[in-house]
């Protein structure tokens, strides 16, 4: 975990940082236990999904105050501030990942795909007998994962999370409104459709305004609302997956993935990995 501050008044928060590649389980006392802070509220940039057994507590997310129930499984987005209020009889799974860490693998099958991770943050669903123990069989298996510590343990995890997010939406879909067409949702849909097939060409928010025939200002609006981002950040996280994905599975050297990433140069790539990533391209290829 790393640590950065903001402006909740007289407190640092723990961040999973989103421009890693990161994926974390283990049982919710057990964290609670290790991160005290959890109790206070924080900040996870990564999504959060809990899955309980038996117990009780609560668990407030922004100004809404969510009860913990058995066989029941909660989804929170990155940026909402979170803090734990549980009894020592909780038994709970606690899973955090990345946007990046799904990405590095799913070319085409992106996050916005599942219905259920765009829409409320306090959602909380009760699963059936059966639908829970074939979660929490899929955890035990991404654990196992965990704990052998296999050279291509993180390739096994990342498919066990696909065939995991594949079979809650499946519950999910019931509950979650269809987008509308010409709403504000279908919009930054079409606009994150476009950045898939351009951010290699086109990174300026003024050319998707365009082809969306919106003002870069409306633009802006609907990606604060409904994504906690400006348009610009947006298409910075895609590039930087790509970058991340490149260095990671290809042996392209840093010029050759600052050309196909339509960089005017090797310099400049460098300069936006190492200042949205903390590091360089090549020590990000070490690490």
């Amino acid at each position: 975990m790393t640590v950065k501050t903001n402006t909740i008044p007289s407190f640092q928060l723990k961040v999973l940082d989103e421009t890693r590649p990161y994926c974390w389980l283990s049982d919710l006392q057990r964290i609670i236990e290790n991160y005290p802070f959890l109790k206070k509220p924080h900040q996870l940039q990564a999504y959060t999904l809990l899955f309980i057994q038996d117990g009780s507590g609560s668990l407030q997310v922004d100004q809404h105050t969510i009860m913990l129930t058995p066989a029941s499984v909660i989804c929170i987005q990155p940026d909402n501030v979170i803090s734990f209020c549980i009894e020592n009889n909780i038994k709970a799974k606690m899973l955090c990942f990345t946007e990046s860490f799904f990405s590095l693998r799913y070319n085409n099958n992106v996050l916005y795909q599942f219905e259920w991770l765009r829409f409320s943050t306090e959602k909380t669903t009760a699963l059936s007998k059966e639908q829970f123990i074939k979660c929490s069989t899929i955890l035990q298996f991404m654990n196992d994962e965990f704990q052998q510590n296999y050279n291509h343990g993180e390739k096994v995890i990342r498919s066990y999370l696909n065939i995991l997010l594949f079979e809650l939406d499946k519950n999910f879909k019931r509950d979650v409104p269809p987008v509308k067409p010409g709403s504000s949702e279908e919009k930054i849909i079409q606009f994150e459709k476009l950045i898939e097939l351009n951010y290699q060409q086109h990174k300026n928010p003024s050319w998707y305004a365009n082809q969306l025939h919106i003002s870069v200002n409306y633009l802006n609006k609907l990606c604060q609302t409904l994504r906690n981002n400006t348009s610009s950040e947006i298409i910075r996280k895609r590039v930087l997956i790509e970058a991340m994905r490149m260095l990671y599975y290809t042996s392209l050297s840093v010029a050759e993935i600052a050309y196909e990433l339509g960089f005017d140069s090797s310099s400049y790539f460098i300069t936006f990995f190492k200042k949205h990533s903390g590091v360089t391209p090549e020590m990000f290829r070490k690490q």
